[in-house]
């Protein structure tokens, strides 16, 4: 399980009773601000732990989703456009209007780890939303894969996301010329 620093504080009692659990190895230090009860641990339940306000979106929710084989080099996270800059090389933000930054969010686990991210529904918007940034071949895969799945996914949802996400009237052309 992972920890912050204030919760080992709380653990320990003190900063030099963490110190010494760390050297007895009752706990493990897995980068500034974040340890374990184990030695190692994911790098996916560290950033989901480091970044709880954060929701994983665009080619991490893809690959989450099982909607495309691509595994993504960096983590890609939604934040509400005032939140601070992530300033982790792992990670690529997007900033997202505070109205919608919650709209399609869901809890999922992703190999033992529980994670934030957006549902398919709100990824299929996204993922016209976003045509023009992703690489063709990727967003026809994607594509592709959303095709195999659209009667398992509830199209009122994914209509009613279009109309309250930014670019209406291309998302709805593409969905209907592109994907139903």
């Amino acid at each position: 399980m992972l920890y912050s620093y204030t919760q080992c504080i709380e653990m320990f009692g003190t900063d030099r009773k963490l110190k010494q659990a760390l050297k007895q190895k009752q706990i493990y230090k897995i980068e500034k601000g974040v340890y374990s009860d184990k030695e190692y641990e994911s790098e996916l339940a560290v950033i989901s732990m480091k970044y709880p306000n954060a929701i994983f979106t665009l080619n991490s929710a893809f690959y989450y989703h099982g909607l495309t084989d691509v595994i993504p080099d960096l983590y890609f996270l939604s934040t509400p456009k005032k939140a601070k800059k992530i300033s982790d090389k792992r990670v690529k933000q997007k900033y997202e209007n505070s109205a919608e930054f919650n709209l399609g969010v869901i809890q999922m686990t992703y190999n033992t780890t529980k994670i934030k991210i957006y549902n398919k529904e709100r990824m299929l918007v996204e993922l016209i939303r976003n045509k023009n940034k992703l690489p063709f071949d990727y967003y026809k895969e994607i594509l592709l894969n959303y095709r195999k799945i659209i009667h398992d996914l509830d199209l009122r949802t994914i209509q009613e996301y279009a109309y309250v996400l930014p670019k209406t009237n291309m998302v709805l052309e593409t969905l209907q010329m592109e994907v139903l």
